[in-house]
């Protein structure tokens, strides 16, 4: 770097204030006279209505849960998968189509009607969809991580519960069988 390329910084342009009359932001330099927000650390915050209740707390509350990043689907509908005409479907050949990007997730709706016997691959369907494709002859494959998230807490909760009751049996059962009772003697 030469002294010829130092660029002098860039200063926002601010007003200077109290700066003599003909400034026009003299005297007072713009806060007009007394009150608090004439005062140096005056004023009221944002949203401050002078004591009546602000807009924030006269609106109702907003309920629920809104995801940050939601996951956003591309819609396939059993129309389309009728019009492909390939017995085995997945994100790709739906891609090749031209009706999705491969890259981003999908969903399979049960718009319209399949007639046709139809593998289908996909991140998500609908439970309609599903029956549909099944009604079809047809079978729907989700990945692993979708089902697992749509089953609901309690329904792994039982299922656990059944596997350690299962567990629990067989175990007692070999416990059983190994114990060899002793022929007592008669008197």
């Amino acid at each position: 770097m030469k002294l010829h390329e130092i660029k002098a910084p860039k200063h926002k342009d601010t007003k200077r204030l109290g700066r003599g009359i003909g400034s026009g932001s003299g005297k007072t330099s713009g806060r007009g006279t007394k009150g608090q927000n004439s005062r140096t650390g005056g004023g009221v915050s944002i949203g401050f209505e002078g004591g009546q209740t602000k807009l924030s707390r006269r609106l109702p509350k907003k309920r629920g849960f809104t995801a940050i990043a939601p996951t956003i689907y591309q819609v396939i509908s059993l129309d389309q998968l009728e019009k492909i005409g390939k017995p085995v479907v997945d994100k790709i050949v739906l891609a090749e189509a031209g009706m999705i990007s491969a890259k981003k997730p999908a969903k399979l709706l049960s718009n319209g009607s399949l007639n046709s016997k139809v593998t289908v691959t996909i991140d998500a369907a609908s439970k309609n969809a599903i029956k549909a494709v099944e009604k079809a002859g047809g079978k729907v494959i989700l990945p692993e991580v979708v089902v697992a998230v749509a089953e609901t807490k309690n329904n792994l909760a039982r299922k656990a519960k059944k596997a350690s009751a299962k567990i629990a049996k067989t175990e007692t059962a070999d416990t059983e069988s190994k114990i060899v009772k002793k022929p007592t003697k008669a008197k």
